[in-house]
């Protein structure tokens, strides 16, 4: 009997964040202007606006300086090696490197910057995860070129992702190629995900074609970040559309299915099989998609395939096309909420067993390692009188997930390599620029006018995931 017991020994336990709600330094260090650096503040009942093609002087962008990795960095890592990170999460700036995106030269002081960075993480025994692209594409490349739907951007990108394989060979092993590559499935990855401004880009022929792109580009940098170093690691990362038939109807069972094949399949198969699933085809035609697809491409697919699939997992979804249901909010969009579930103070559904379920649905698929490289609650968290914060709901969350990921390996045999839960330290929300949707172990004095003192203090839940990752290896 096969031993299904397979929690690894060197489990890769940790925390994520992404250079465009964190970092900051927006204007330092040689760094051109990113779409982040457009989109002014929001909230849950007001809207992100873009303001291209430079931030205006009477609005108020909360990605400029985030909440200061850029001068907090030392300290930050030190909390993170002390919480007993084993890997971290982050993205590299496209236009900390090449402040356009376009230029032949990288600019130097930015690489200096991340090199302090990664340095810093190996000097406490932390492995660098590092996204290439993550929700920041310089601006230059949007107002010049349209954005991700035009193929030129492949170039750019792979003399980034070149600079940054030989920089920091024997450094970095662990790399994502695109942050949630799938969410061009939504209207909300036009922008986010292809750096596309026009507005008639939203449309369904703009998005496949810029994501078919992005799936040309990643095969290539997996192909090259193998030849520059085989130790190598590249993942793929999918936001997962978890999405329950909200009935028992044949019809809405078979929606459910389309939805996970549309959703988290095509780019997840192009990503591990290398090439577009047969449900693609049929998605194109009744939607009168028309890929400009290169004789080259199939080829270049099917030789750059990832080594582990990643994913941000926060909540389930419920879909039907035979009832109507009161809805709710979601990563990216809304859904028909769940009566078996509790939400969220933003109403994303929190749903554990949901995890375990996507889990075993990814393994049975691909048959690759995976790491979970976001998961966390938004919640608002009070200071008390003593400074403290106690975030017990984001105890409950995580705990819950936790024990359900764990289930998946020693029960199901999902392998499984990492856990990075969302936020690690507070950040801006990339939906709607807040600040006060907090995800974080570490509290930041900072409101979403921008206002405080930035001062970092330990919440309940840092004590708590400590003795998770202490505890975890004691009794391994």
């Amino acid at each position: 009997m096969k031993n299904y017991n397979r929690m690894p020994e060197n489990f890769l336990w940790g925390g994520a964040t992404a250079a465009n709600q964190y970092e900051g330094g927006w204007n330092e260090g040689g760094k051109g202007l990113s779409i982040a650096d457009i989109l002014t503040g929001g909230s849950v009942n007001k809207e992100r606006r873009l303001t291209p093609p430079e931030p205006l002087p009477e609005e108020f962008y909360p990605n400029h300086e985030a909440t200061d990795f850029y001068h907090c960095w030392k300290e930050d890592i030190a909390l993170f090696a002390e919480m007993g990170f084993k890997i971290y999460r982050f993205s590299i700036s496209w236009s900390r490197i090449f402040p356009k995106g376009d230029e032949e030269t990288p600019n130097e002081e930015g690489l200096k910057f991340y090199d302090d960075v990664i340095d810093e993480l190996r000097k406490y025994g932390i492995e660098p995860l590092v996204t290439i692209s993550h929700y920041e594409n310089p601006l230059h490349l949007s107002l010049e070129y349209g954005g991700w739907k035009n193929r030129k951007l492949i170039d750019f990108y792979l003399r980034f992702a070149r600079v940054l394989f030989e920089r920091y060979k024997g450094k970095v092993k662990y790399w994502l190629t695109f942050n949630e590559i799938n969410m061009l499935t939504q209207p909300f990855g036009a922008v986010f995900c292809a750096g596309m401004l026009d507005s008639e880009d939203v449309c369904l022929q703009s998005r496949y074609q810029a994501m078919h792109h992005q799936l040309v580009a990643s095969a290539l940098a997996v192909s090259m970040a193998h030849k520059i170093d085989n130790e190598n690691k590249l993942g793929c990362m999918l936001a997962y559309h978890n999405g329950y038939a909200y009935t028992c109807h044949p019809e809405d069972v078979f929606y459910a299915q389309r939805f996970g094949q549309i959703h988290n399949s095509i780019a997840g198969d192009v990503h591990v099989r290398g090439y577009y699933p047969g449900f693609a085809a049929r998605f194109f035609e009744e939607n009168e998609i028309e890929l400009e697809i290169e004789p080259e491409d199939a080829g270049i697919l099917k030789n750059g395939t990832v080594d582990f699939v990643s994913i941000s997992y926060y909540s389930s979804n419920c879909v039907s096309v035979v009832k109507e249901g009161e809805l709710t909010a979601a990563n990216g969009g809304e859904n028909i909420k769940n009566p078996y579930l509790e939400t969220s103070a933003w109403g994303w559904q929190i749903d554990a067993v949901g995890l375990r379920y996507v889990l075993n649905q990814i393994y049975d698929r691909y048959q690759i390692p995976i790491m979970i490289v976001e998961n966390g609650l938004g919640a608002v968290d009070e200071l008390t009188e003593d400074g403290k914060i106690h975030d017990e709901y984001r105890i409950d969350y995580l705990r819950e997930h936790i024990i359900e990921m764990k289930k998946a390996v020693d029960e199901d045999g999902v392998e499984l390599i990492g856990y990075t839960p969302w936020g690690c330290i507070d950040l801006v929300s990339a939906g709607t620029g807040e600040m006060k949707k907090r995800y974080g172990f570490i509290y930041v004095d900072m409101d979403d006018n921008g206002k405080g003192t930035l001062k970092r203090s330990c919440k309940e839940s840092f004590y708590w995931y400590q003795k998770v990752i202490k505890a975890y290896y004691i009794w391994r």
